[in-house]
């Protein structure tokens, strides 16, 4: 039975994060494959993600200069992440004071559409790898805060 493209979008999401990138069918050779650990973090607590379909999936490290900063933006999807090395502070409705500091090996969730900004507020770079699960056709960081939810 051929499987929704919402259905393959989401099991393609989870490989990628589960395995960094590398899924192998069930119909698959027995030939071993090589993987290569890219990141690893800790996430307190479970990790739900539900993206309207279709979905695109992207992967993207990102390295932000002491003192530089993503900008304040929103996803229309969702993402999770790795702090590779560095620290982030993270600006947020979704923490109790509004700011939570993320240090190498943390693992970082954002959901859909409240607005936020990572920070890197520290002496060295800030490296963070980050999958996006995002409709298709939306941007993976959204700059116009007009198309944000309202603050929480």
């Amino acid at each position: 039975m051929a499987l929704s493209r919402r259905r393959q979008a989401i099991i393609s999401a989870v490989c990628f994060v589960a395995t960094a990138g590398f899924c192998l069918p069930s119909d698959a050779s027995s030939s071993t494959p090589s993987i290569k650990e890219i990141a690893q973090g800790r996430q307190a607590g479970p990790v739900n993600v539900a993206v309207s379909g279709p979905v695109q999936v992207n992967f993207r490290e990102i390295t932000i200069p002491p003192g530089g900063s993503t900008g304040r933006h929103c996803h229309h999807g969702q993402l999770v992440g790795v702090v590779k090395s560095g620290t982030l502070t993270h600006y947020a409705p979704v923490y109790p004071g509004g700011v939570h500091v993320y240090r190498t090996g943390d693992s970082i969730t954002e959901g859909r559409g409240y607005v936020h900004e990572g920070r890197n507020e520290g002496s060295a770079p800030l490296v963070l790898w980050a999958t996006y699960m995002t409709p298709e056709g939306k941007p993976l960081a959204e700059t116009d805060l007009s198309q944000c939810d309202q603050p929480r």
